[in-house]
């Protein structure tokens, strides 16, 4: 009896000692997680292929040729849905790489890895070399692949985001970046960009942070100080303000819920040594600053020797069959090398690039030519989703799978083209549910291309209008839009560190997304200002019906013209009719002046849009139709801010009460010329002034 109860109690112990050690990795898997390595002969790491910790520092890479090498975390990442910052983490890290030749010929590259196993063994005929050592032809541009890669390629490829032997990617489930910058760092003193080259032989630091509310990941690299300091120097001190690479990524979408977390590293025929020299690491906050003092001195090492060259055969050996070679092979190669150099310069030329000095600072924005061209199938006239005054848009998906919108701009024009791109960059950093998110642009010779997050569901006015492509919107979908685009205006106006005039409020200019939430976009017309600025004269640009008269008058844009422009399109909105419509009955021409009309009537109703079919809350449209003409009113300092106009719609204010006396509104000045043009026009009901010059010439 006593050697069954010794067993039960040996079980039981061992029971309670997996359970304890599961719970264990449990914790520390969750939120919070954190670590600091200068010595990873001690570090709680995977090792394969060619990595080892000898000496102290993680050494990923040797001169072993086509191998791998790789170090992951033991313990695993806990990445769930329960909030969007549990997808959180930072990382920042020391590494040196070392070539291998000579001439020096930098290898394959290494990677950052968050990857859903700890054993990243490829077996590939020798084709896992080329994919720093996590990629191949089985489980390349995968969605179940789940990886998530920082690469630091050294390696020249003809892939369309790698053209370089020098450059930052990340690789989302592929080798082929989704997006991917020449190896640099901000230099806050000079205020530019300087190139740094990954494979120097010297310490470099880099950070990778992930903002998992924002789904934003940033990446940020900067030299290490020589000579190494004695005193403590945190790696806070040196870095950037400016990342290198910035890029929307939802990463709940990729991870599973259990991932890990180390580094890659291979070797094709060209060899390197690639190191870590410290690590640190933080899932669910910002990682713990590296003392530069304390990282470990990079391995010396010693030249690479220069092959000797091949014995040369006798002098009377092979002669004649020497010749006959040469002069069968020497033409051969001369056609190939012709057949090559016009197929380089046909390629070249089909994805030729302008890119200025002056946008260094811009490249965490910039997109390859060649990447949309395949994400929009070569701007395919199937992929046309829509055509505006300022150029056609083609949807697109990139390699990663992400849906985006490509708007291409024709242009023969360079002046302001270097504060226009500012504010594009200045676009990209807007961060509102209800506008449409700029991702970054392309410039080429003649054209700009802008890239924007895809919209499924089109514009407003295709829902407002076109019959025959969608169905109509109901009361409460109109109601919720037109506050969505309120909140947006109000963010422009009064809660960026900017004021933003966006110039051009109409339906379609409200593009919809999946659940039919309005975002206002194109902001082709927009002006940027800095609080306090004196606003001057500019030329007068915007669309018939949306333009508010001291706007056509003296050519002031302020935050009460796009009140106006507001005004105009709650109304657009609410009746389903333009703001200036020639086909329609003299007295109903212009809206406004319609609804004026109707008003001092007490005959409101009248102007709600028909499709509607009576669905609706009448103290709701009445509240909408005197709101929408106050914000029209001819004096601007009559009419009501943005933040006001919140209030009122969220019904925390009623709206003032107002004359319908027709003499008290900004009325379009329409001529029997300009109604002539709109009716002939195939864009009639949308007659604008917008002229494409404007965007680069007369801002």
């Amino acid at each position: 009896m006593a050697g069954v109860v010794g067993s039960h109690g040996v079980r039981e112990d061992h029971l309670w000692m997996i359970i304890s050690v599961h719970a264990m990795l449990l914790v520390l898997a969750q939120e919070g997680y954190h670590f600091l390595e200068y010595d990873f002969r001690e570090a709680n790491l995977y090792l394969d292929g060619m990595a080892n910790t000898n000496g102290g520092p993680l050494h990923l890479t040797n001169d072993t040729k086509a191998s791998t090498g790789h170090a992951m975390l033991k313990t695993p990442m806990n990445f769930t849905a329960s909030s969007p910052s549990s997808f959180s983490f930072s990382t920042q890290f020391v590494f040196v790489i070392f070539p291998l030749a000579k001439p020096p010929a930098y290898g394959q590259g290494m990677a950052f890895v968050v990857a859903p196993k700890i054993d990243l063994m490829i077996s590939a005929n020798g084709t896992a070399t080329s994919g720093l050592g996590l990629f191949n032809s089985a489980n390349n541009n995968k969605t179940e692949t789940r990886i998530l890669a920082i690469e630091l390629d050294t390696n020249e490829s003809s892939e369309p985001l790698d053209q370089s032997d020098n450059h930052v990617g990340i690789d989302v489930n592929s080798i082929f970046s989704v997006q991917y910058a020449n190896a640099s760092y901000f230099d806050a003193t000079e205020g530019k960009n300087k190139t740094l080259l990954l494979a120097s032989e010297k310490p470099i630091l880099i950070w990778i942070d992930y903002d998992g509310t924002e789904k934003l990941l940033n990446v940020t690299l900067a030299p290490v100080p020589t000579p190494k300091p004695v005193s403590p120097l945190l790696s806070s001190s040196i870095k950037p303000s400016v990342p290198l690479l910035s890029r929307p990524i939802n990463l709940s979408e990729i991870f599973n819920e259990t991932m890990f977390v180390g580094f890659s590293g291979s070797t094709g025929t060209v060899k390197s040594d690639q190191y870590i020299l410290a690590w640190s690491f933080k899932k669910g906050g910002k990682s713990e600053n590296i003392d530069l003092s304390k990282v470990m001195d990079p391995p010396t090492r010693p030249p690479p020797p220069s092959a000797p060259p091949p014995p040369s055969p006798p002098e009377s050996e092979f002669k004649g069959s020497k010749t006959l070679i040469l002069v069968a092979t020497i033409p051969s190669i001369a056609i190939l090398l012709m057949l090559g150099g016009i197929l380089y310069l046909y390629q070249r030329r089909k994805y030729a690039e302008v890119l200025e000095q002056w946008e260094q600072e811009y490249i965490p924005q910039r997109y390859s030519f060649k990447n949309l061209y395949k994400a929009t199938k070569g701007f395919k006239e199937s992929q046309l989703i829509g055509a505006e005054g300022f150029g056609k848009v083609y949807k697109g998906e990139l390699l990663s799978g992400t849906q985006i919108a490509v708007k291409r701009v024709s242009h023969d024009a360079e002046q302001g083209m270097q504060q226009y791109v500012a504010e594009i960059a200045s676009m990209g950093r807007l961060r509102h549910k209800n506008l449409v998110q700029l991702l970054g642009y392309c410039r080429r010779k003649g054209e700009l291309l802008l890239v924007y997050d895809y919209m499924p569901n089109g514009s407003l006015d295709n829902y407002l209008f076109n019959k025959e492509k969608v169905k109509d919107l109901t009361w409460s979908q109109r109601l919720n839009i037109i506050k969505g685009v309120a909140s947006a205006l109000l963010y422009l106006h009064e809660e960026w560190e900017q004021v933003v005039l966006h110039r051009d409020i109409k339906s379609s200019n409200i593009l919809l997304d999946a659940e039919l939430n309005g975002r206002l976009g194109d902001f082709g017309l927009a002006r940027f200002h800095d609080r306090g600025q004196n606003l001057e004269a500019t030329r007068v640009v915007g669309t018939i019906g949306y333009m508010a008269p001291e706007l056509t008058a003296m050519g002031v844009a302020t935050t009460k013209t796009d009140v106006y422009a507001f005004g105009s399109f709650i109304l657009e909105v609410v009746c389903g009719r333009r703001p200036v419509d020639p086909e329609r009955p003299v007295e109903q021409m212009i809206l406004m002046k319609w609804v004026a009309t109707c008003g001092s009537r007490d005959n409101l109703m009248i102007t709600v849009d028909s499709k509607l079919e009576g669905n609706f809350k009448a103290e709701e449209v009445k509240m909408l139709l005197k709101l929408g003409m106050l914000c029209s009113k001819s004096n601007p300092e009559n009419r009501p801010s943005m933040r006001h106009i919140v209030q009122y719609l969220k019904g925390n204010v009623p709206v003032p009460s107002i004359s319908f006396d027709t003499t008290g509104f900004g009325m379009p000045n329409i001529s029997n010329e300009t109604v002539t043009q709109m009716t002939t026009t195939s864009t009639s009901a949308n007659f604008s002034f917008e002229d494409v010059t404007i965007l680069f010439g007369g801002r």
